[in-house]
């Protein structure tokens, strides 16, 4: 038979003791996002739907955090913007009860209704700006809008300190391009500039530049690290961060306005797993999925999770700053000023 010594017993009841009696950081800490008794009738849901337009390279480790710490199977959808908005209206229309959470930049343009009302924890550790009206949606990230450029091709005195300025710069006459849903940032220049100005400058800027309309903000952003053009006019920072985190050489710089909207999430009022979708939200507020996705180059909406690189916002912070969170109607009208300036281009 195997004996312990009165030594070894009480070595061994020292360490439980120290175990028991150890500071909370010693111990495997319990997320703060991770309610016990939401968890508990989650699992008994058994799984939550996810409508997200994160690319899955980020959406689909991000989740697994979530299925590890839950047990709660994630099913993830991903689409477009335009898309899911799209779908969700779709099914409601059908009575359909499908998704439990959307993670898109539009969240704020579905119909209210559509929307539960619902505060998940550190709610209030986020930016003012980015918790929606009665609890609707929250911002996970923070999109800031900012222009990039080559640098192997983009010398420090060829980067423009205004918008005018592009046109001083010929030798760069179609190597500029921009996204044709970017009517976020032509809103929030047109208040800047006001109306008048605001259309000289860009007509003059599309007449001698040429800039090229593209469909997609990371195509953009790789397209400039790749050098197949110069400049992005206008582009989301995130995405050049991830670019150049990448290794390519690309970087931002900071030019008035600067544009802020949010990658946001929303429960279902007709979530078919309430449960489930009220965790998830804890969980995208969470400081652990936003420090998780600042490996991407994403800007955290929580002051207190360090954004990649450090102080990376610094400049932005002190410029003007447009938060622009466009309805429907909104929508309409500054796609189709954006359409009448850049027409000619894409």
């Amino acid at each position: 038979m195997f004996k312990i010594g009165s030594r070894a017993l009480a070595g061994t009841f020292a360490l439980t003791l120290a175990l028991l009696t150890a500071p909370l950081g010693a111990q495997e800490k319990k997320p703060v996002w991770l309610d016990e008794t939401l968890l508990t009738a989650a699992k008994a849901e058994g799984q939550v739907v996810v409508y997200s337009t994160t690319n899955e390279q980020e959406g689909l480790p991000l989740w697994k955090i979530f299925e590890d710490a839950t047990g709660i199977k994630v099913l993830y959808v991903r689409a477009s913007d335009a898309q899911i908005l799209s779908r969700v209206i779709i099914e409601a229309r059908a009575g359909q009860r499908t998704w439990d959470i959307a993670q898109t930049a539009n969240v704020q343009k579905f119909p209210h209704e559509f929307l539960l009302d619902f505060e998940p924890i550190d709610a209030q550790k986020l930016m003012t700006s980015a918790r929606g009206a009665k609890n609707k949606w929250f911002g996970m990230y923070a999109n800031y809008n900012a222009p990039a450029y080559n640098t192997n091709l983009v010398k420090a005195d060829q980067i423009p300190a205004r918008l005018e300025d592009f046109v001083k710069f010929p030798q760069f006459a179609g190597r500029i391009a921009i996204d044709d849903t970017d009517t976020p940032w032509i809103a929030a220049v047109f208040e800047h500039y006001g109306e008048k100005r605001a259309r000289e400058i860009l007509e003059e800027l599309v007449a001698k530049m040429k800039p090229v309309v593209l469909d997609g903000h990371l195509a953009i952003a790789r397209a400039v690290g790749s050098g197949e053009y110069a400049f992005a006019l206008n582009n989301y920072l995130n995405l050049t961060l991830n670019v150049k985190l990448g290794g390519q050489p690309t970087d931002f710089w900071v030019m008035e306005p600067v544009t802020l909207f949010y990658g946001q999430s929303g429960i279902s009022a007709k979530s078919p797993h309430p449960n489930a979708a009220k965790l998830a939200q804890n969980f995208m507020v969470s400081a652990d999925a936003q420090a998780f996705l600042t490996k991407f180059g994403r800007l955290p909406t929580r002051p207190d999770v360090e954004t990649n690189p450090k102080n990376v916002l610094a400049g932005i912070e002190k410029a003007k700053v447009s938060t622009v969170l466009l309805d429907s109607d909104d929508e309409k009208k500054w796609s189709r000023v954006f359409k009448e300036i850049f027409r000619s281009n894409k």
